[in-house]
């Protein structure tokens, strides 16, 4: 009778414990905006987070224009040793997953498109160099476009066998995808499921989880069949982490903190003691730094920008004129503009914002300087140099010398002598100062003001 209690115990804890694990929801992660350090930070997170929790299958909703090649790869390698069957969900309706987003829905175990959105145009953009630039004569030109065509191949060729490799991996169309490379071709979410580059449609994500149940999927090397229907979903938004490095990594914000930082710490170097402008520089500086060795720059154009607000700086302390700072500002805008190696959509830095900073830190400068100038213009009117002109009341006069007496001037009493006679409360003015006495005159014989 016992033995029958335990096994009826034993059932009732499984079926208990097959209740829970039905219960689970899937998981799902929105990609929206340009891929970045931040998305993909957020995506491997949210895989890993996923598999701890033992969720049934995550969904990658994606709207994407694209992104920088490393992060995209990141997500990559975190899609194709994930636990967790992926599917990949190009929606709602009017959205796309253009050229990393057409890699990452191709690593996907199961790839679905929602009525009304496209993939593909997956070709590498340029990286490097400045676009526009101006072609060199003869032979240096024939030069260096043929090293410029040879850079291109190489990079297409390399894009074209990383997304064939992952459509023979999911058993997707491998031509269409090598074209979507190669010619820049996209597709309708209609035609893509026609010609076999996505596996499904679906409406929405009731639809896709009852759409992919009992479709069985590559994990770890075994063949894993899903249970989806019927199954919830819990949706991952960034945390604040993401939030954060999604702000800093934007350029324009990191060229930004960069500028606050070097000026925040040049402004404690000048006025030691103040401590907030050396705290706030330190950290922007180090959040800028730090966001630019997340993002493809050109190191040249980080020494650039450095090298033009050091000169900005110094021109409020040197007598240069204005050459250091004409030479600041264009550093510094030379340096914005080659700063990132990428045409990456949303990763750019806009030339007027690159402008507007530059005009900005010259005004601020060249600011200083006029008030500078302005300044040693002004005739001295404090310590030794400031006494003379001065005008004072003699408050005695020396009592065997009627040319000598005291005044009254800075805090200080001073002993005065004039070529005539003086007598108490006459007023006068200094001539010069001779040590620690000064040569005076009667106010009416030098003037008013």
């Amino acid at each position: 009778m016992s033995t029958l209690i335990r096994h009826c115990a034993l059932f009732l804890l499984l079926l208990l414990a097959g209740g829970t694990l039905a219960a689970q929801p899937a998981v799902v992660l929105t990609v929206d905006g340009a891929i970045g350090p931040a998305t993909s930070d957020y995506v491997v997170r949210g895989l890993q987070r996923a598999a701890d929790e033992g969720a049934p299958a995550v969904i990658l909703r994606m709207d994407t224009p694209g992104g920088l090649d490393t992060s995209m790869r990141d997500i990559v390698k975190a899609i194709l040793v994930s636990p967790v069957a992926v599917i990949g969900y190009v929606a709602p309706g009017g959205a796309r997953a253009a050229s990393a987003g057409t890699y990452i829905l191709y690593a996907c175990h199961i790839a679905a498109m929602a009525p009304g959105t496209n993939l593909g145009a997956a070709t590498p953009i340029n990286i490097g160099g400045m676009p526009g630039a101006p072609q060199e004569p003869g032979d240096k030109q024939k030069k260096a476009a043929s090293e410029e065509d040879t850079l291109k191949r190489k990079q297409i060729n390399d894009a074209s066998a990383y997304i064939r490799g992952l459509a023979q991996l999911r058993g997707r169309n491998a031509d269409w995808a090598e074209r979507a490379v190669r010619e820049a071709v996209s597709l309708s979410s209609g035609e893509a499921l026609k010609q076999k580059v996505i596996d499904l449609q679906a409406d929405d994500l009731g639809a896709l989880l009852q759409a992919v149940d009992g479709r069985k999927v590559q994990l770890a090397g075994q063949s894993v069949t899903l249970h989806s229907a019927g199954v919830g979903w819990v949706e991952r938004s960034a945390d604040w982490r993401t939030r954060l490095l999604a702000v800093i990594t934007d350029p324009s914000v990191a060229l930004i903190l960069m500028m606050i930082g070097v000026y925040g710490l040049i402004f404690e170097f000048a006025n030691p003691g103040l401590a907030l402008p050396g705290v706030l520089g330190g950290i922007c500086l180090l959040l800028g730094l730090y966001a630019l060795q997340l993002l493809p720059v050109n190191f040249a154009g980080v020494a650039l920008i450095l090298l033009g607000l050091a000169f900005m700086a110094a021109e409020a302390f040197l007598p240069s004129y204005g050459s250091l700072g004409i030479g600041g500002v264009v550093a510094f805008v030379i340096g914005g503009l080659i700063l990132l190696d990428t045409d990456a959509p949303g990763f750019g830095i806009p030339l007027g914002l690159i402008v507007g900073v530059a005009t900005v830190s010259a005004l601020f400068i060249f600011g200083i300087l006029g008030v500078a100038l302005k300044s040693r213009r002004r005739q001295v009117v404090s310590g030794a140099a400031g006494l003379v002109g001065s005008r004072a009341i003699i408050g005695e006069v020396a009592g065997d010398d009627a040319h000598a007496g005291w005044v009254q001037l800075q805090g200080e009493q001073w002993q005065v002598r004039s070529t005539q006679a003086l007598h108490a409360g006459q007023r006068v003015r200094v001539l010069a100062r001779d040590g620690l006495r000064l040569d005076v005159a009667a106010d009416d014989e030098t003037g008013g003001d």
